[in-house]
């Protein structure tokens, strides 16, 4: 499934260029206005990042982001500012306020691509080690059950691309996951299926059926 940005900017050709663009490189996309349907937004979709101008009607992007800050599911969540104030008081103030980044307008839009895709893969690598470093005490206890597995998302994910034979780098690049976090998925998975090698856990999993 594609990352989810949520982009808020009230200026309808901004949003829309900017839109276009993160759908093209790859991402889902979804738009406020204003500060009030951004925080709307954030709490039924629960996206990977948020792009969003500070001069907004109703909720400006500081409130926005404070709001976001004092909730403990979204205070890792990557967010970038885009605005017309370039000042260094302003920039001071948009870091203060918990941004990450902080895009002067104009800007290129390779520029935000790039940043965009440095913050999700920072973001996705600290989630998925925290993850394995809160599953692996759970992992060596566990007995080894062949009719009943549990694998995680992420797991799921890896297994499946592992039978297509990609590597650890192939793997990383489809995930924004580093290859070193990858292998540690596939360390997982080889003592969750009590197999020796990655042919043996190919072999194991399309044996047992263990992917769609």
């Amino acid at each position: 499934m594609p990352l989810l940005i949520l982009l808020a900017e009230d200026d309808p050709g901004i949003q829309m260029a900017v839109k276009d663009y993160l759908e093209f490189s790859g991402y889902s996309v979804i738009t406020a206005k204003n500060g009030d349907e951004a925080l709307h937004h954030l709490k039924t979709y629960h996206p990977h990042l948020i792009v969003a101008d500070i001069k907004m009607p109703r909720k400006d992007g500081f409130e926005l982001i404070q709001e976001v800050r004092e909730r403990p599911e979204f205070r890792m969540l990557p967010v970038i500012f885009l605005t017309q104030r370039g000042s260094t008081a302003d920039r001071i103030l948009g870091y203060e306020a918990g941004c990450d980044l902080y895009l002067p307008k104009p800007f290129e839009m390779a520029e935000l691509g790039a940043v965009i895709k440095n913050l999700l893969i920072r973001s996705q690598m600290e989630q998925s080690e925290q993850s394995i470093n809160a599953q692996q005490g759970s992992i060596h206890s566990e007995e080894e059950n062949h009719e009943d597995f549990h694998f995680t998302q992420r797991e799921s994910e890896v297994l499946e691309l592992l039978t297509q034979g990609l590597s650890n780098t192939e793997m990383g690049e489809k995930l924004y996951l580093s290859p070193r976090t990858v292998e540690k998925y596939v360390s997982s998975l080889l003592r969750k299926t009590d197999t020796n090698n990655r042919a043996e856990l190919v072999s194991f999993t399309l044996k047992h059926h263990l992917i769609s």
